[in-house]
Formats: C-alpha cells, structure tokens, sequence
C-alpha cells in the first residue's frame, strides 16, 4: 500500500515593490506513506503463527533430547503445549521416540515439524494465488 498525496498552494499577491512587480508565493508539501499491502499483512501473520508453532514444537523436541525435569512448570508448559500440535502426527511411524539414557528423540516431533512446514508452505501458495502483480 502506498499513498502519495501532493498539496500545492499557488498565491499570486499584487504589486508590494517600488518596480511594480508582483510577488508570487508557492507553498508545496509533500506527504508519502507505504506500508504491506492487505494481502502482504496476511502472509506476514501466517509466517509468524507458523514459526511460533514450529518454534513450539523444536522447544519440544530439544527439552526432550536434553531429559529436562517434566516437574518444572516452563517444561511442563512447552511439552503440553506442544502436544496439541504434536498430536495429529502421532502414530503415523511405528516408532514415535527413540530412548537412550533418559534422552528422548521425538521422531513424531520431527515429523510435526516437517508436517506443520509443509502446510505453512501450502497456506502461502494459497495465498499467492490471488496476488496482483503491478502491471
């Protein structure tokens, strides 16, 4: 979006010197705004709602990696936030983690992600679509 508004004032005044000439005054201003389109401001909210999802869902993953304390309140805010998101993928592999020494890969973690990437991707085609191109 870009607004150009141009204000010119033109005042012709009559003859104040001693020659007889006139004075003419120009007053001019110029005021220009731009900002993101509608369709621009829309993409940008769909970015950020995905990457705070994808940003859910690594926390997850990497607390889980590092065998954090579930009794925490912040670990156990992420881990149950994330499960939301985390829980369409669940049980699409056999496998959904792998253990080792209280470590815990999150394979469905992994898949969320790539998941909830692949439909962040396919919203922004959506979007696209009906973008207009300056002609």
């Amino acid at each position: 979006m870009a607004l150009d508004q141009v204000d010119r004032t033109v005042t012709t005044e009559t003859p104040v010197t001693s020659t007889g000439q006139s004075v003419v005054q120009t007053q001019t201003s110029h005021r220009a705004s731009t900002g993101p389109s509608g369709q621009e401001f829309i993409r940008r909210i769909v970015i950020l709602v995905f990457g705070l999802i994808q940003l859910v869902i690594a926390l997850r993953f990497v607390l889980l990696l590092l065998d954090a304390r579930e009794a925490n309140g912040l670990v156990s805010g992420v881990l149950s936030i994330s499960q939301v998101f985390v829980g369409p993928f669940d049980g699409i592999l056999r496998t959904d983690s792998l253990h080792a020494a209280g470590s815990v890969v999150d394979i469905t973690a992994i898949v969320a992600f790539v998941g909830w990437t692949i439909a962040e991707l396919v919203v922004l085609w959506a979007i696209g679509i009906f973008r207009r191109e300056p002609a």
